[in-house]
């Protein structure tokens, strides 16, 4: 049997669901964890091998019973769009097992992040619109049945989780039931904006990460389920008025969550912002609707989850050792643990465009084409790269320097933290010198997408000279 011949994608997303369950039947947290990470780590590789099979045009089988299908169609499937999702996704699951401190062990729900893992990747391979919504409001549910924090996630969370839910529903109903592409393409979009933290809707993420689970919150937010919402729902057939209404909202949200994240005193709001602005400029680039500010935007969705997943770790290690992190004076631990700091102003400089890294090639092709529609949205995203790159330095200065950090506790990085920050940077650099690989199948994918293919002369001369 030849190697790509076996389900694995849908192994990725068995084998975490299985062990959600099997790891739960431990008490022994310890035991927990190291099953979590072997499961989680199993997925890993069958999701790489699934996209490895899929770029080497070799199809696995479907499972027996009908149990891949919907509508005699296959029910999960690698694609140009989610080919680097799916391996991604699934790291990112498996970096904030291995980085988990046996200081946090005590409130970490090892079979919540495998549950979500397998959700996630489901709805990441999902190709088909029915159960996709269906994915996507299970998973944003996930929060008020596997949080282990006494009380759950806040009632700001439920609402807008209510919200979303409500107007997700909603928008699938109008287009693929009653034919109302334009009122389902709008209220699809007013549920996106609620689960990327646009404006107003930003409060729900401050509000998950300052009083939920760090990990929780970052694996529930980092991987910007609502833009793959977006791209799958709504990109391909919504209006163009209705994706210029999204980009110009997104566009004013990207600044003022920016603004706010220089302002912020405490790091975990801060870094909920600054995700939140972010998650804003890829709809940006969404809603400019061009076949390289879409491309943008997919390149800036997978750096922007890379380098700030590594940030977000790297403030997560930090936290564990000195307790709750306020950024409103000189905390000197750059002595103490040099190697968090390294990584916190790389993930950080990567996340806003520094050369030399991914973040960089999408920050450029984002700039251009918001140059290109309108001078003034243009200057409008470089202020909102700029402010993130403000508050991200003031970050890692009242952070790292300033004095000297006195401890009797070793506050050095781990050999597994290591392992887990080194990965990330190395994606994040080796994705800013080798780019082409990545932008050629983002710039696949667009063309995958998007209605017109005027708009892609020159995927279209490659096609007849195919022929």
């Amino acid at each position: 049997m030849k190697p790509f011949a076996l389900p694995w994608l849908e192994l990725a997303i068995i084998i975490p669901l299985v062990g959600s369950i099997v790891v739960c039947l431990f008490h022994d947290v310890r035991q927990a964890s190291k099953w979590c990470l072997g499961f989680i780590t199993v997925s890993l590789a069958c999701s790489m091998i699934a996209v490895a099979g899929y770029f080497n045009h070799q199809t696995s089988i479907a499972l027996p019973w009908g149990l891949g299908s919907w509508n005699g169609q296959r029910l999960l499937e690698v694609d140009e769009l989610n080919a680097l999702l799916l391996p991604l996704v699934a790291m990112l699951h498996f970096l904030t097992a291995l980085t988990t401190s046996r200081m946090m062990m005590a409130g970490f729900s090892f079979g919540g992040l495998l549950f979500g893992a397998a959700i996630r990747l489901a709805a990441f391979a999902c190709v088909a619109s029915c159960p996709l919504v269906m994915l996507l409001a299970l998973e944003a549910a996930l929060p008020l049945v596997t949080s282990r924090k006494p009380g759950g996630p806040s009632r700001v969370y439920l609402l807008h989780t209510l919200l979303f839910i409500i107007l997700l529903g909603l928008g699938w109903t109008c287009i693929d039931v009653a034919q109302l592409t334009s009122l389902g393409s709008v209220l699809i979009i007013l549920a996106v904006m609620v689960r990327t933290g646009i404006f107003p809707a930003q409060v729900w993420v401050a509000d998950l990460f300052c009083k939920g689970s760090f990990s929780l919150a970052l694996l529930l937010t980092a991987p910007l389920v609502g833009v793959y919402a977006t791209v799958r729902l709504v990109l391909p057939v919504a209006p163009e008025w209705v994706l210029e209404s999204q980009g110009i909202v997104a566009l004013a949200s990207a600044v003022y969550c920016a603004g706010m994240g220089i302002v912020q005193t405490d790091s975990r709001r801060f870094f909920a912002y600054l995700l939140s602005s972010h998650a804003a400029l890829v709809l940006v680039g969404l809603g400019l609707h061009t076949p390289f500010a879409v491309t943008g935007a997919l390149v800036m969705w997978l750096s922007t989850t890379l380098s700030l997943t590594g940030m977000g770790l790297a403030l997560r290690a930090l936290e564990a050792r000195v307790g709750s992190l306020y950024i409103t004076e000189y905390r000197g631990f750059y002595e103490q643990t040099p190697s968090l700091a390294v990584i916190f102003l790389i993930t950080g400089l990567a996340a806003v465009g520094f050369p030399g890294t991914s973040g960089f090639v999408a920050i450029e092709l984002l700039v251009d084409e918001a140059v290109g529609a309108h001078v003034a949205v243009g200057l409008v995203v470089v202020l909102a790269a700029a402010l993130n790159g403000i508050a991200i330095v003031r970050a890692y200065l009242l952070l790292f320097t300033g004095r000297r950090h006195v401890t009797g506790v070793s506050l050095k990085i781990t050999p597994r933290e290591r392992v887990a920050e080194l990965t990330i940077v190395a994606l994040i650099i080796g994705g800013g010198l080798v780019p082409q690989t990545y932008l050629e199948s983002r710039h696949r994918a667009v063309g995958a997408i998007l209605r017109d293919w005027s708009k892609l002369p020159e995927l279209q001369t490659d096609q007849h000279s195919t022929k």
